[in-house]
């Protein structure tokens, strides 16, 4: 459990011309299922592949073709939801869900809807430090991708690739707990970070490998909470499915349009029909695309391919066993462990790549002083040049011995900087650059006490000044820094200014 302590952000408010609305999300994410071989079948998942290239039989809908479960795709479902601290169903079974589509070749999407393999799960969604939205996860059921359609090659005619039909997918379903357009977003950050963080999905928004379908409803200030106390969706909206969205800026601003939409409507005495929508980002609207269908309009009814999935408490509890250290503990422990901000701590925790240089580096040494030099040295430089920790020109163990240096007073903050930069750029032992181009700092203090007594001397006048105002004696320590090319120990330096100032 987490030793943090969060409150409920409140939920956003929209003002109408004639009331204020509140806002009621959902969230769909389809997740494709990190395995090199996809649910059914054989065939490769490797993205960018010739189009219709990776293809199996029972993928192009072939007669006579029968699915074949691909275990490490469930032990990948399992392990998801043991991540999201969820119901692992024992006994789960495949449905077809009936429909046609020029991309979706057997004319059925084969899924779960009766029986899906994860049931009641969590994500707490970090809004701020000491503010979090937890949102409940309703279920998840694994099935099977479409290909996809291609329109804008040809002005006649439309093309198919089947390469990522048959290709894994996990879809998590949320309750309608996300109450903001920013909410949404970030459950989608935090929701992208554990899978991440567990191996299951990487999280690729731009090839479509995460995507999210968004159900947006407004209702009047108090309804919500009427409805948390009898579950009852009588007390909501309607609500209206914005499909596919791949960007966290195209959602936050889909749910803004689709509110302000619907509010419209309510205000002009209309009723908001339910039904899926897109969004346009260059219009800045969303419009429609189909009617809501009923789980009946899709004529959904057991597989009879596929026998229903048994499978062992052992078997989940051997995964179980290998799960990694998850976002909010390590976010926790970091901050027990060395005395971070949540703030740092978040950051840092970010990635699982990121969090383990972090505490390669701060291992045995001062956990603030590593964070400053992991957030703001590193991560700035890397944010910069386009760079990410997998291929940081400096390492965790290079970072950690400038970071020695500084604790053991060899150098000083700025020669730290200077050091730094020859690092990132050439490479090397950083004792080693330090000796050998004489950066070590000068800790001798007779030696510093000989150049304070020469720049007194030769600056009576300003001497006279500090006398009156103390604060001036910060203009002697400069001269002296200048003067050892920033090598003087910074402490020493005001030290010895201070008393000979008297």
């Amino acid at each position: 459990m987490l030793d943090l302590t969060y409150e409920a952000p409140k939920p956003k408010v929209i003002s109408g011309a004639k009331e204020d609305w509140e806002l009621v999300i959902g969230m769909e994410v389809h997740a494709q299922v990190a395995s090199k071989a996809k649910l059914f079948s054989g065939a490769s998942t490797t993205f960018g592949a010739e189009p219709n290239s990776n293809v199996a039989f029972i993928d192009a809908g072939m007669p006579g073709m029968l699915p074949v479960i691909n275990e490490f795709c469930v032990e990948q479902a399992v392990r998801t939801g043991l991540g999201l601290k969820a119901e692992i169903n024992l006994f789960s079974a495949f449905d077809r869900k009936n429909y046609f589509y020029p991309d979706l070749p057997q004319g059925y999407q084969i899924s779960q809807l009766y029986h899906p393999i994860v049931g009641e799960g969590e994500v707490l969604v970090d809004m701020a430090p000491g503010v979090a939205r937890l949102v409940r996860i309703e279920r998840i059921h694994i099935e099977q991708d479409a290909g996809k359609s291609i329109h804008d090659m040809d002005p006649h005619m439309s093309f198919v690739d089947l390469n990522r039909t048959g290709v894994a997918l996990m879809e998590i379903v949320s309750r309608p707990d996300i109450r903001g357009p920013e909410e949404a977003a970030a459950y989608v950050v935090k929701l992208r970070q554990i899978l991440r963080y567990l191996g299951t999905c990487d999280g690729n928004m731009q090839n479509g490998n995460l995507r999210a379908d968004v159900n947006v409803s407004v209702c009047r200030p108090g309804q919500y909470e009427k409805y948390q106390a009898t579950q009852d969706f009588a007390h909501l909206g309607t609500r209206c499915e914005i499909k596919n969205m791949n960007s966290m800026r195209f959602i936050q601003q889909a749910i803004d349009v689709e509110a302000r939409r619907q509010i419209a409507i309510l205000e002009d005495g209309g009723s908001v029909d339910q039904e899926t929508r897109l969004f346009d980002p260059d219009k800045g609207e969303t419009r429609s695309m189909r009617s809501k269908e009923e789980a009946h309009d899709y004529r959904y009814f057991p597989c009879p391919d596929l026998l229903p999935l048994e499978i062992e408490q052992d078997w989940v509890d051997g995964i179980a066993k290998t799960l990694p250290e998850l976002p909010d503990e390590k976010k926790a422990r970091f901050v027990s462990d060395f005395g971070l901000t949540e703030y740092d701590a978040s950051v840092l925790t970010a990635e699982a790549e990121a969090a383990a240089f972090f505490e390669d580096v701060a291992t045995g040494r001062d956990g603030k002083l590593a964070a400053n030099w992991v957030i703001n040295e590193l991560f700035g430089r890397l944010k910069k040049e386009d760079h990410d920790i997998t291929n940081s020109p400096v390492s965790a163990a290079q970072l950690g011995g400038i970071i020695d240096l500084i604790s053991k007073g060899d150098i000083s903050g700025k020669i730290a900087k200077d050091l730094f930069e020859i690092v990132y750029t050439e490479g090397g032992d950083p004792a080693e650059i330090v000796e050998s181009r004489g950066m070590k700092q000068v800790t001798d203090t007779g030696a510093i006490e000989k150049v304070v007594d020469e720049i007194i001397e030769a600056n009576p006048s300003q001497v006279e000044k500090a006398k009156i105002n103390p604060k001036l004696a910060g203009w002697f320590v400069g001269q002296v820094m200048k003067a050892t090319g920033g090598k003087a120990n910074p402490k020493a330096v005001n030290e010895i200014v201070a008393k000979k100032l008297g």
